[in-house]
């Protein structure tokens, strides 16, 4: 068959073109066709599907999402905000971080092995694509039931190709979470955070300026897998025919990552990049495509230069491919020679596709005809945009009214707090991180299970230069709270990470989102995210922490039953001296013991409802943020005149699960005394409150730092024994709460 040339379209514009098998709209297609005064070239139509479609173009989404710019607070600390590969902020002595988070989830249903792992190596990339080292990775799971039969095929898996990518990679995983529902059967959600460091002075932007610039195609051969991923796999729901989706899911190989990694760093150190885009969902579509837009204008590239694993590609199947592992520079032609030179060294595979111009087109060619022509930033920027119908779901009321004050109260607290600490979302996660290398590179201050991952500004990383600084980071989310209220359930995300990271003793500094609904031409499901994400931009205002950037991930249902909405937040901060952090929990024995915050009785999503009763209805706990941001004041100046040996946020499961876990940390036992009905002081999981731990004579001064920032502050007891006490209403040993907690998981997955 004779190539599908811009000539040959000209001369056949009746020719149909199978644009709905590529998830195109009729619409859509007709306006790539006023776009181009003609039919599009197969090569084209192959562009604008995959940019146009709901993964890559965010055209939902993108009329809700322009809050988190509309809607930011002032900071000081953003130095690239969203719009770019990952977000960018200031943390001090010259430093940067940058830090993302982006979603995986159809790929690692249909192949969780493969689907996980390459989540991870797209994020890394992203953060390399910023002129940063990449220095760690976390990972927020959401799975079925654990006991349903499809979870134990997708949650080894998954965990298999996130140890196996991140181990080979040598960066640590240092916390996320793992959280079991049924609503996510057929739909577990895959969530993968990367953080980089760089000097503030030399970040890079996937930008294509000065005509004469050359365009190098640098890692992998391209090869036919994950043709069309991001369209097939990300922009349309799940039926039961998915497992012949299989070759959609690209293919791994963390060992040229790594090889990638560090010939990014070197060439970058040399000057020899002018611009740079990793090739991720899409592949040479977007990124040529984006590097196109945001430079001058223009780009000639040649598709018979792009190395390929299959030579039997088509000019198509190359464009949408999704090989992993592979990046695109702008390298001005004086520096090709010494780009070049680095590559080998690195034995990292390089080829000059193309040339940057200023023609205000992006021009490719294939065996000497041109197969596309068009202006870049029509596939790259001016995609679709919809302002889709959206109303509150028509069970909403009747499910928010259907409060769990009518669920009987149990009488042996003893027994209902061992029921949860062992049920699978609050049993240890030790299966799953076990797995996972949380101390590679030996700059780990605080892994999971700790509240927040910590890192050290290493002096290796720092070039030498010695530093006490370092960061911490932390993602949740509750799927249950936001299908309760998406406004309050996001903000509720964000409070608990933003949290997480202040117990540690680091300032909450910036925002990263992953948003995860069902499909967007559902208005129900529409309704959801307009109101997460309405409710994550207004508190992200309120606390002050700008939304760097993110992902959208749609879609996520099977036929017209969607996930629960789960907006998953990561919030990233910064601690002057890391030799400050404060452990979780008990760190010692003859410590008091207090609770800083207000309890109210709050079950609506509550795990003691879900545990005991199945139960999902009323609304989630109040988001009071001015009481988030005085308790992080509170714990951050605590930590840094050392007032705290412990601490440990609350949250699911209440302060019943907070006690047992401060316990368990270092095997200290506790008693103490709460006041009011014991049911609701030990299972209400009410926000804004924190478990600290401090000497006996450093109490007075934190309840004073407590009292200028109002900040309730409670004197619970004191650490000691080998066993949890509640005076007068339960004794549990350490041991057996440790045999409780530890047990669930090996039993479910072996």
């Amino acid at each position: 068959m004779s190539t599908d040339s811009v000539k040959r379209a000209e001369a056949t514009p009746d020719e149909q073109l199978p644009f709905a098998e590529l998830g195109m709209k009729r619409d859509e297609y007709d306006r790539v066709r006023d776009i181009l005064g003609r039919r599009p070239t197969s090569s084209e139509l192959a562009i604008y599907s995959v940019m146009w479609s709901e993964h890559c173009s965010y055209k939902s989404s993108k009329v809700h999402l322009k809050q988190f710019a509309t809607k930011a607070p002032e900071s000081d600390a953003l130095l690239v905000g969203m719009g770019e590969n990952a977000g960018v902020v200031d943390i001090g002595d010259g430093w940067a971080a940058t830090f993302k988070i982006e979603s995986h989830n159809s790929p690692s249903y249909v192949e969780p092995h493969q689907g996980a792992a390459t989540g991870v190596g797209g994020i890394v990339r992203d953060i390399m694509s910023m002129g940063a080292r990449p220095i760690a990775v976390m990972d927020s799971l959401r799975l079925g039931g654990a006991d349903q039969a499809d979870t134990r095929r997708v949650l080894p898996g998954v965990v298999q190709g996130i140890s196996h990518y991140g181990n080979c990679l040598g960066l640590p995983n240092i916390g996320g979470e793992v959280v079991f529902d049924p609503c996510y059967i057929g739909n577990p959600l895959v969530n993968a955070l990367c953080v980089g460091l760089l000097r503030k002075d030399q970040i890079k932007l996937a930008t294509a300026p000065g005509p004469g610039n050359k365009v190098v195609l640098f890692g992998a051969a391209t090869g036919p897998d994950g043709i069309g991923g991001a369209s097939v796999l990300a922009s349309a729901t799940f039926e039961e025919e998915s497992a012949a989706k299989r070759p959609a899911v690209q293919v791994g190989d963390p060992f040229m990552e790594k090889l990638l990694i560090e010939c990014c760093l070197e060439l970058y150190a040399a000057d020899v990049v002018v611009g740079i885009q990793d090739l991720g969902a899409a592949g040479v579509s977007c990124a040529t495509t984006e590097l196109a837009a945001k430079g001058t204008g223009g780009m000639n590239v040649d598709l018979n230069l792009v190395p390929l694993r299959d030579p039997s590609l088509s000019p198509e199947e190359i464009l949408m491919s999704e090989s992993q592992e592979r990046m695109m520079a702008i390298v001005r032609p004086d520096d090709i020679a010494a780009f070049m030179a680095i590559c080998e060294k690195w034995d990292v595979p390089a080829t000059v596709i193309g040339e940057v111009t200023d023609t205000g087109r992006l021009v490719m060619t294939w065996n000497g005809e041109v197969i596309v022509d068009i202006p870049p930033g029509t596939a790259a920027d001016d995609g679709p945009v919809y302002e889709r119908p959206y109303h509150e779901p028509s069970g909403q009321a009747a499910l928010n009214a259907d409060t769990p004050d009518r669920l009987p109260r149990p009488s042996d607290l003893r027994a209902t707090l061992l029921r949860l600490l062992g049920s699978p979302n609050l049993a240890s996660k030790e299966w799953v991180t076990s797995q996972f290398d949380r101390y590679v590179r030996s700059n780990t201050v605080l892994a999971q299970p700790a509240d927040a991952g910590m890192l050290r500004i290493s002096e290796d990383i720092a070039g030498g230069v010695p530093t006490t600084r370092g960061i911490a980071l932390s993602v949740d989310g509750n799927g249950r709270y936001a299908r309760l209220d998406p406004y309050a359930g996001a903000q509720l995300a964000l409070a608990e990470a933003y949290r997480n990271v202040a117990v540690t003793g680091a300032r909450p500094l910036a925002v990263t989102n992953c948003l995860n609904f069902g499909s967007p031409e559902d208005p129900e499901v529409m309704w959801q995210f307009a109101e997460a994400v309405r409710g994550l931009a207004d508190a992200c205002r309120t606390l002050g922490v700008p939304v760097t950037g993110g992902n959208v991930s749609f879609y996520n249902q099977t036929g017209s039953t969607p996930i629960n909405p789960t907006p998953v937040v990561g919030v990233l901060g910064v601690i002057n001296d890391v030799s400050k952090r404060v452990p979780t929990g008990f760190t010692g024995e003859g410590l008091r013991v207090a609770l800083l915050g207000e309890t109210r009785p709050e079950f609506g999503g509550s795990e003691w409802a879900h545990v005991e009763h199945s139960h999902l209805g009323g609304l989630p706990p109040q988001a009071d943020l001015e009481a988030e941001q005085a308790l992080a004041r509170v714990l951050v100046e605590a930590a840094a005149r050392g007032l705290l040996e412990g601490s440990h946020d609350l949250s699911d499961g209440g302060l019943a699960i907070a006690l047992a876990e401060s316990c368990l940390a270092r095997g200290v036992g506790a008693t103490v005394t709460v006041t009011g009905d014991p049911f609701t002081e030990l299972f209400s999981e009410s926000a804004a409150r924190a478990l600290v731990a401090v000497k006996p004579e450093a109490f007075e001064a934190l309840a004073g730092l407590c009292s200028e920032h109002e900040v309730p502050c409670s004197g619970l007891g004191v650490t000691g024994g080998s066993s949890l006490v509640v005076e007068g209403v339960l004794e549990v040993p350490v041991a057996e709460l440790r045999e409780t907690h530890e047990g669930t998981l090996p039993a479910l997955f072996g």
